[in-house]
């Protein structure tokens, strides 16, 4: 897999922590823009990548890096606020897929952090956790990287109507199982090949 530049200006955007506006406003450009760029339908010219490395603080080498290799690994983020459920999932995920990455969090803003930061194609989150409610933290998730596959666990059904409202792409009551989990990487929204 390649990093493309789209992806290198979002991570870089995100990064600094800007909105697509506050970017735009910068470098004088509409929004749509900067939206174009990090969707790859459209590619700045010289003088723009030139604001745009001086804007995200970055050589325009930094920018550029179009065609850097990037790990082949999947990616995936538990996020639950009960570490004993944490152990016993990542337990799971580890036998079922052995290949993948598996970044564990019990607080939001750490997986939030993480998400920004690193490419990260499943998310496995608790719907509840205490005072955050995981379909906020689904919506925070989808906001900062549309690709991401969520996948909520609860202990409690009742919430399936209301995480299907958040773009989520899948469901699983706990205790997370190899079955389950099979079965949520053949139905992805957005899917990830070669993994299982």
């Amino acid at each position: 897999m390649y990093i493309s530049f789209a992806e290198t200006l979002r991570r870089l955007r995100l990064k600094k922590d800007i909105s697509q506006q506050q970017l735009a406003d910068l470098i004088h450009v509409q929004r749509s823009t900067i939206a174009s760029w990090e969707t790859g339908r459209r590619i700045p010219d010289a003088a723009m990548i030139s604001q745009l490395s001086e804007c995200l603080g970055v050589d325009v080498a930094t920018l550029l890096r179009s065609s850097e290799k990037c790990d082949k690994t999947l990616n995936i983020i538990l996020l639950d606020d009960e570490r004993i459920i944490l152990e016993g999932g990542l337990s799971v995920l580890k036998d079922t897929l052995p290949t993948a990455e598996i970044s564990c969090f019990t607080e939001p803003d750490d997986a939030i952090r993480f998400v920004k930061e690193n490419k990260v194609q499943i998310a496995f989150v608790d719907i509840e956790m205490g005072r955050v409610s995981g379909l906020d933290i689904c919506k925070e998730l989808l906001r900062i990287d549309p690709h991401i596959n969520v996948i909520f666990l609860t202990a409690f059904s009742q919430y399936a109507l209301d995480a299907w409202k958040t773009g989520a792409c899948g469901f699983i009551e706990k205790p997370l199982s190899a079955d389950d989990i099979r079965w949520q990487m053949a139905h992805l929204r957005r899917p990830v090949g070669g993994v299982l």
